[in-house]
């Protein structure tokens, strides 16, 4: 399991993923869970994967081999819009379902994947889109400007109380690195270093990309603050009238 995350909002878009593909006592294992693809000047794309990993990587080989072909609008790199690219992936994803997942669930396994898609096109506003294993995919808007895959319950609450579609690009990545923390302290499957990457609104770059490891000093300031703002407020919280 992993845990994804992607915001977005006015200034632009903050997307974070971590690294665990398993975990116990004695096996823990670490894949990117975030891809990049950049035209500079002209489109930024990421896709965020969480679910089986053979199904992730084989859409993301696809979707990159189409990078250099003359696809039309079956190439990331052709596509007129943020929608058509979540189209692509979502077809792809149908695919290799289709092909992969009857043997994947006769070994046992369970070949369910999805991801997040976001990015901006050149003219275009940023969006960012979430797409599911059927290939089917829902948008996020101001009104709903968070989406989440993988391991998402315990990083939620906090994302519900504080991210809204005009916050600031740091501060809706520090409330995305708190989610991180909060799902890491309750759920061994999903660990660092954490993928962060934020994008500034029609930069048309590659972003910034940060990778945050467990030991990142910053990171473990936040949570230590964090931890100890979340002890101080329960203390001064008005216990109820029990005996």
């Amino acid at each position: 399991m992993t845990y994804c995350v992607g915001m977005l909002l006015e200034q632009g878009l903050v997307l974070a993923a971590d690294t665990r593909t398993a975990a116990g006592v004695d096996h823990v294992a670490s894949f990117r869970k975030l891809t990049v693809f950049d035209q500079p000047g002209e489109r930024l794309i990421a896709l965020l994967s969480a679910g089986n990993l053979a199904t992730s990587q084989s859409v993301i080989s696809v979707v990159g081999e189409r990078l250099g072909s003359r696809q039309g609008q079956d190439s990331l790199f052709e596509s007129a819009s943020m929608f058509n690219a979540a189209r692509i992936v979502g077809a792809v994803l149908r695919d290799v379902m289709r092909d992969d997942a009857e043997t994947v669930r006769a070994s046992g396994a369970d070949p369910g994947t999805s991801f997040l898609v976001a990015g901006q096109i050149a003219g275009r506003p940023p969006r960012l889109f979430q797409v599911y294993e059927a290939g089917n995919f829902i948008e996020a808007t101001p009104e709903t400007p968070f989406l989440q895959i993988g391991e998402t319950k315990y990083g939620k609450p906090i994302l519900d109380r504080v991210v809204r579609h005009d916050m600031a690009l740091a501060e809706a990545a520090k409330a995305a690195l708190i989610s991180f923390d909060s799902t890491m302290r309750s759920n061994i499957s999903v660990g660092p270093p954490i993928d962060l990457l934020v994008y500034r609104r029609d930069a048309l770059d590659g972003g910034t990309r940060v990778e945050v490891a467990a030991d990142d000093a910053y990171f473990s300031r936040m949570r230590q603050a964090f931890g100890d703002g979340i002890a101080a407020l329960f203390d001064s919280v008005e216990s109820p009238p029990v005996p």
